[in-house]
């Protein structure tokens, strides 16, 4: 698994995660439960699954 969004905002992790999984990838965030709040949640993929995740994320964020 692989990072690929580091981030406090929780609503922005979970729709990203949203559309991740309806392209039928297989993401999950990591430390959002969390004792230690300094850590970002991280959302994790499969580095099989990275290059798609990373283009769909382009698109949703606009860069595409």
């Amino acid at each position: 698994m692989i990072a690929i969004v580091e981030t406090e905002d929780l609503v922005r992790l979970n729709f990203l995660k949203a559309v991740l999984e309806d392209a039928d990838l297989h993401p999950f965030i990591f430390d959002s439960h969390s004792a230690y709040r300094q850590l970002p949640n991280r959302l994790m993929i499969p580095e099989s699954e990275l290059e798609l995740a990373r283009r769909l994320i382009a698109e949703v964020d606009g860069g595409a």
